[in-house]
C-alpha cells in the first residue's frame, strides 16, 4: 500500500493522485527556459518566414523537438522523432484539400496535425 507524501492518506496507486489532497503521485515537469523557448520560437519564426511559409513542417518539427524534449511524464522524459520532410506529404494534402473545400477542412487540418505530432512522441526508457 503507498501513502501519500503531503498528507500521509493511505492512497491507490492506479488514480495517480492522492483522493483526500489531490497532490500528484508521479511527478511531471518542463524543464526548459525562458531563453532557451525565446530563442526556439525565434528560429521557428525565421525559418516559417524566409521561406514564405514552405518550410511551415520543418518549424513545426524543430518546435516539438524543443518543446517534447523537454517534458517528463511520471519521472521519464518524451522524445520527438517526426522530421519535416514526413509532415510535408501530410502539409500539402491538407492544403489542397483544404482548397478544393473552400476552406471546409481547415477545421479537421488541426486534430490531424496534433494527431500526427502525438503519433510522434515517445517517451525514453
Amino acid at each position: 500500500m503507498a501513502f501519500c507524501k503531503k498528507c500521509g492518506n493511505a492512497v491507490d496507486e492506479t488514480t495517480g493522485f492522492c483522493a483526500n489532497c489531490g497532490t500528484a503521485l508521479k511527478s511531471s515537469s518542463w524543464d526548459g527556459g525562458v531563453l532557451d523557448t525565446i530563442v526556439n520560437s525565434i528560429v521557428a519564426s525565421l525559418i516559417m518566414t524566409v521561406t514564405c511559409g514552405i518550410a511551415t513542417p520543418w518549424a513545426i518539427c524543430y518546435m516539438m523537438k524543443f518543446v517534447i524534449g523537454h517534458a517528463v511524464i511520471d519521472g521519464k522524459r518524451l522524445s520527438f522523432d517526426g522530421t519535416g520532410a514526413q509532415l510535408f506529404g501530410n502539409w500539402i494534402k491538407w492544403f489542397l484539400l483544404t482548397v478544393i473545400t473552400c476552406g471546409i477542412y481547415s477545421f479537421w487540418v488541426t486534430p490531424r496535425l496534433y494527431q500526427w505530432i502525438a503519433s510522434h512522441i515517445h517517451s525514453e526508457g
